[in-house]
């Protein structure tokens, strides 16, 4: 099949698998990526809490670990994504 062969085989609701594939698309070398919910949400055209949703599925099939960033002046920031490699 290719690059997202074990992606297609999962058990991952559609949710999942497009906000990975959105996540694959713009992380770099390493997997990792930054953008906002709602810039995936408005994005790929989804509501908010679908995006929550899919990352939750994502992390708990472990496809993704997401960490908090914060700024300088304490407040969050976006999540930093790490997608796992060998799996998409």
């Amino acid at each position: 099949m290719g690059y997202f062969e074990s992606l297609y085989a999962s058990e991952l609701p559609h949710r999942a698998v497009t906000v990975y594939m959105y996540l694959r698309d713009r992380a770099d070398r390493d997997g990792k990526c930054y953008p906002a919910i709602g810039t995936i949400a408005e994005e790929l055209k989804l509501s908010r809490s679908t995006v929550k949703r899919a990352i939750a599925d994502l992390e708990k099939s472990g496809y993704l670990r997401k960490e908090q960033r914060w700024r300088e002046n304490g407040g969050k920031s976006s999540n930093m994504y790490f997608l796992k490699s060998g799996m998409g």
